[in-house]
């Protein structure tokens, strides 16, 4: 090997790695942190002073180890500050452009302290949008007005959250007991609106304990600023010191090593110590793969609530409470036409009422069955044929000569059961239904029971497997084309 610095400090960033492994060195000797070599010394370059006495006081000997095994001998160490400190994390999409503002209120005496974050207004384009604070009054130099956060009061239960919903009471009532708990699902299933509960109900619930409600992104931010102005320490004062943490979009921690490995500390605390962590993200943890394992196997290790998207009923109840809530007479036809129609998520609902809303003052005219097909035209374009689980019942029982009610029975032969799994199977290709809500249609089944449905007739379909129906040989494929026309029909 030469003594080229640019052979001789890559060799010894290698060495040094493995020796104090690769999490360790990415957070303390990234991008952040600069070896080169001077005469008979190596000069080790450091954002702030918090990492140049850590570094000398923990790795020092890793350091000259490094330094035998590259060089063979062990230069003299001279530490100091860069003046200009590089970005800690080694992943410059870590650092937020935004900057953000900490904020302590006190409740009254006796009360809990709250932190809040806010971002600090930088010119008129900012975004308003935070997710911790919103439920305290407004301060009075903020020129907008800030939104109350949700209550688990307002939260509308169905079968595809209700245990969702049961874990968020759970944890207000007793918190400690099950840590952490964490949501998933796709965007607007009722996630956030859990984390807002439970912030809103453990502020009433418990004065005395400290509550704290942030993005994974707000986490991230103030770590890399801790880290650049020698903060680490009052920053995990103020995180791992407080009673109730709860962290939303988990998914923003994926490759961004060094605050993964902040967080795995903190959930460890909180665990240790017996204190309350929520989280929620967009997938499950074994979808979160890219966390690590250490990361995963501690979010497995609490209570994990999947909540899918809302079956009709708690479409309907969420369409009502929204129109209640906005002051809007909106007949029942209505409320049912659009829990019909717009199922991908509640936005979608938010923002069909807002346009009725304004196409009704526009116009003069309260809101029907009409205006809301004319209003809504491309969210519900006419002439389209919405497919329903009463619908695909029937065009089955049509199709293989069953009565109606057999598809609800008990029954095991294969006449009847494998027509239910062909009738659960198009649920999931025709209608946005739940899986629960398929199962409670077809003879109160559970939502693994539709799961299990649609992975037999995939397979019958592969294998081009021939089912007996209605003293017929049918192929998997034709029966499921037979279905598929009478619905068409209608």
């Amino acid at each position: 090997m030469t003594k080229d610095d640019r052979e001789i400090v890559p060799a010894l960033r290698s060495s040094l790695a493995g020796k104090v492994g690769q999490d360790r060195f990415d957070l303390w000797f990234g991008a952040s942190t600069r070896l080169s070599l001077s005469g008979d010394a190596l000069r080790i370059g450091v954002p702030s002073r918090f990492f140049l006495e850590w570094i000398r006081a923990n790795f020092r000997r890793q350091i000259e180890d490094a330094c035998r095994e590259v060089l063979g001998r062990c230069p003299a160490l001279e530490f100091h500050m860069n003046a200009a400190p590089a970005e800690a994390d080694g992943n410059a999409g870590e650092a937020s452009s935004a900057r953000l503002a900490v904020a302590e209120k006190p409740q009254a005496r006796g009360g809990a302290a709250t932190l809040l974050l806010r971002p600090c207004v930088k010119s008129a384009t900012d975004s308003r949008r935070s997710d911790a604070g919103h439920a305290s009054a407004p301060a009075t130099d903020d020129p907008l007005p800030r939104r109350r956060f949700a209550t688990l009061e307002t939260f509308v239960a169905g079968e595809t959250n209700r245990i969702a919903l049961a874990s968020a009471q759970m944890v207000v009532r007793r918190p400690g007991q099950v840590t952490p708990l964490m949501f998933h699902g796709p965007t607007s299933v009722g996630k956030t609106h859990l984390l807002e509960g439970i912030w809103t109900a453990a502020r009433k619930s418990h004065q005395r304990m400290t509550t704290v409600y942030l993005s994974a992104e707000q986490f991230t931010t103030q770590f890399l600023e801790a880290l650049r102005g020698s903060g680490l320490p009052s920053f995990r004062r103020k995180y791992r010191g407080v009673g109730l943490l709860i962290l939303d979009d988990l998914q923003f921690f994926l490759g961004k090593r060094a605050t993964q490995v902040e967080l795995l500390h903190t959930i460890d605390s909180f665990v240790r110590e017996g204190r309350q962590l929520v989280f929620a993200a967009d997938r499950s943890p074994a979808e979160l793969a890219e966390l690590g394992p250490e990361l995963t196997t501690r979010l497995t290790g609490g209570l994990v609530c999947g909540i899918e998207p809302p079956d009709h009923a708690a479409r309907v109840a969420i369409v009502a409470q929204m129109a209640r809530r906005m002051k809007l007479q909106v007949p029942p036809e209505v409320q049912q036409l659009l829990a019909s129609r717009l199922t991908t998520h509640s936005r979608q609902l938010s923002g069909a009422l807002c346009r009725l809303q304004a196409t009704s003052e526009a116009l003069s005219e309260p809101i029907s069955i009409s205006l809301a097909e004319e209003a809504l035209a491309d969210l519900l374009p006419r002439g389209s044929r919405v497919v329903r689980l009463p619908d695909i019942e029937k065009a089955v029982c049509e199709v293989f000569g069953l009565e109606p009610s057999s598809l609800h029975s008990e029954a095991k032969a294969k006449g009847i059961s494998h027509p239910r799994m062909l009738a659960m199977w198009l649920a999931r290709k025709h209608t946005r239904a739940a899986l629960s809500e398929i199962g409670q249609y077809f003879g109160r089944r559970s939502h693994s029971t539709v799961v299990s449905a649609q992975k037999r007739v995939d397979g019958w379909m592969a294998a081009g497997r021939t089912l007996d129906l209605a003293e017929h040989r049918w192929p998997t494929d034709d029966a499921i084309r037979q279905v598929e026309r009478r619905l068409a029909a209608g």
